[in-house]
């Protein structure tokens, strides 16, 4: 079973806590990248990787591929299932019924616009143009606007063509610049309640740890065996994430801003990943900080 399944079943547990305020949501847009996205990328055809679309896709809930890129439901699915709302549909299928709200995110968009991308030499790896501010619509002030997870893929086309730290680490205030100004064009056409997750720790990530394995045991953390530099680089980008979440929030005092912990509820698991053998939903107590609401 994989981390992020294991996340995601907490998650449905931790989300029951705050149920006892409910607020009322009458519907939930959300925007981002694979982490989030319920079918986008799929059915827009633009598919680097045709597997999405068969099992074991999908296998562990739904029994067949939804386009989802898990084997199960993603942490909107839970957050939609908290408060009383159906899952949240991709607004690329056509004839669905959209009063609840709908999912714009896709597979592979990233934080910052196609044309910067190309500029810094990692646009040929793009899947899509669908950018975060490609994704923004105008929508109910009552609506939970979910702003992510997204800028993992920014980072993610620069490594992968042989950007040092430096020059990658060089254009997080941009991604992060992309985040808030996303965030304050919700709050400015009406959204009140957003939520905005931070990065996961992919220094973890079995594919960075692959990629970019080290002859020097000290570049791991001893701990967990997670690739220092990254989980570090990951650290670095939430900092100035919740920084600018924190002067939006002060600036927009109506609004309702809630920065999401993605890297701390996920961090456990490599520290004691056979703690985290079964699923259990009593085991919440690790995702009681994930959320943190900025006023």
């Amino acid at each position: 079973m994989n981390q992020l399944t294991l996340i995601l079943a907490l998650l449905s547990s931790y989300i029951s806590l705050i149920q006892s305020t409910p607020l009322n949501y009458s519907s939930i847009f959300s925007f981002g990248d694979s982490l989030a996205d319920t079918g986008n990328l799929l059915l827009s055809g633009a598919l680097p990787f045709p597997s999405i679309g068969h099992l074991p896709y999908g296998i562990t809930f739904f029994r067949h591929p939804t386009g989802r890129c898990s084997d199960g439901r993603l942490i909107v699915d839970f957050i939609a299932e908290a408060f009383g709302l159906p899952m949240l549909p991709p607004y690329l299928a056509r004839g669905t019924d959209f009063r609840h709200g709908a999912n714009f995110a896709v597979g592979g968009a990233t934080a910052l616009d196609p044309e910067f991308l190309q500029e810094i030499g990692v646009g040929e790896l793009l899947w899509t143009n669908n950018s975060l501010s490609a994704q923004l619509r105008d929508y109910f002030s009552a609506s939970l606007f979910l702003v992510g997870e997204i800028g993992g893929n920014d980072y993610n086309y620069g490594f992968s063509v042989g950007k040092s730290m430096e020059e990658v680490r060089s254009y997080v205030p941009n991604v992060i610049g992309a985040i808030a100004t996303a965030t304050e064009r919700l709050i400015n056409n009406g959204a009140i309640h957003l939520m905005v997750p931070g990065n996961l720790p992919f220094g973890c990530s079995s594919v960075y740890l692959t990629l970019f394995g080290s002859v020097r045991k000290a570049d791991y953390d001893r701990r967990n065996g997670c690739l220092k530099k990254f989980n570090s680089f990951a650290k670095y980008h939430n900092a100035l994430l919740r920084r600018a979440l924190e002067r939006l929030q002060r600036k927009y005092q109506r609004a309702r801003i809630i920065y999401a912990d993605y890297y701390g509820a996920a961090i456990p698991f490599s520290h004691a990943p056979k703690h985290f053998g079964e699923i259990t939903f009593k085991s919440h107590s690790l995702l009681r900080g994930i959320f943190f609401y900025l006023h």
